[in-house]
């Protein structure tokens, strides 16, 4: 957020109060709750769900959508755990620690997978990632690749809210070869998380109850069969020559056919006609067909 939008004299604020201050002078009718905390501590982690749950623009209802922007694990399976229980979508997001690559996720709790579907090793693993931390090194950060996954966050947002396009489940970004994977994934029904197994009972019972579309197969239309002008489609091969024409077809491994075969050679075919030399010249046989 530094390389972002701090500003020299915000030194000493928080992230979040920082900011609440740019974002207000981009535009002062938009309305924001701040709250600089842990969400992680058991405390804390209440009043964050109880901010979901009552902190959408009608007071007492849950807000629309959560974005996880938080640069840990720790912090985003908080995240997870939270609207696994709730039932809240959110969309995660993050930038790789070499700074040139990131991504975007949708995750709607039984739906698509939750970040406990399918974790990083490190969270699989459960390792404390400080421990992985060198001392006196820093990971990368690049605000162009930042400022690229935000834009295509912040689009997918769109896309989600007011209903148009389409809203990836999953966009990744590789700065290194300008690459845009993309990919949509089911939830884990062994998934760790066992709000996300209830969330994946929930939905299959809806879809169950959905009303079943009837696959109509429509007859093919049959052209000219009747029509006041008489006119009648009659094919120019009769299906002895077409059968004439065909060859037999070669003994070939499985997946693998002809185009076309070679037809075999008529036995009661015309036999080579031959004309014997006479010996006379150009001019001596035009000679002659005057003279006819």
């Amino acid at each position: 957020m530094n390389r972002l939008f701090f500003q020299p004299h915000q030194a000493g604020l928080s992230k979040v109060q920082a900011a609440e201050h740019t974002l207000k002078n981009i535009n002062p009718d938009v309305l924001f709750e701040v709250h600089n905390y842990n969400i992680t501590t058991v405390e804390n982690f209440q009043h964050f769900m109880d901010r979901i749950s009552n902190g959408g623009l009608e007071e007492g209802k849950p807000v629309d959508l959560v974005l996880s922007c938080v640069d840990n694990f720790e912090a985003r399976m908080a995240i997870n755990t939270a609207c696994n229980e709730l039932g809240q979508t959110w969309m995660e997001s993050g930038v790789s620690e070499n700074a040139v690559s990131g991504h975007i996720q949708l995750i709607i709790p039984g739906e698509s997978a939750c970040f406990a579907c399918a974790p990083p090793l490190v969270v699989a693993a459960n390792i404390d990632e400080k421990t992985l931390k060198r001392e006196g090194v820093c990971a990368a950060s690049l605000p162009t690749t930042m400022g690229v996954v935000a834009g295509i966050l912040v689009q997918n947002v769109l896309k989600f809210l007011l209903n148009f396009g389409t809203v990836s489940f999953y966009l990744g970004y590789n700065a290194m070869q300008d690459f845009f994977p993309t990919m949509s994934m089911k939830p884990n029904p062994q998934c760790d998380d066992r709000n996300c197994r209830k969330q994946q009972e929930e939905y299959k019972k809806k879809v169950a109850a959905l009303p079943k579309k009837e696959v109509v197969q429509e007859e093919e239309e049959i052209i000219h069969e009747d029509n006041e002008w008489g006119i009648e489609l009659v094919s120019e091969v009769s299906e002895e020559e077409l059968k004439n024409s065909s060859g037999p077809v070669p003994d070939l491994p499985e997946g693998i056919t002809v185009a076309y075969t070679v037809p075999k050679k008529q036995e009661d075919s015309v036999p080579d006609v031959t004309v014997e030399d006479s010996g006379e010249s150009l001019e001596d046989l035009m000679a002659k067909m005057k003279k006819m």
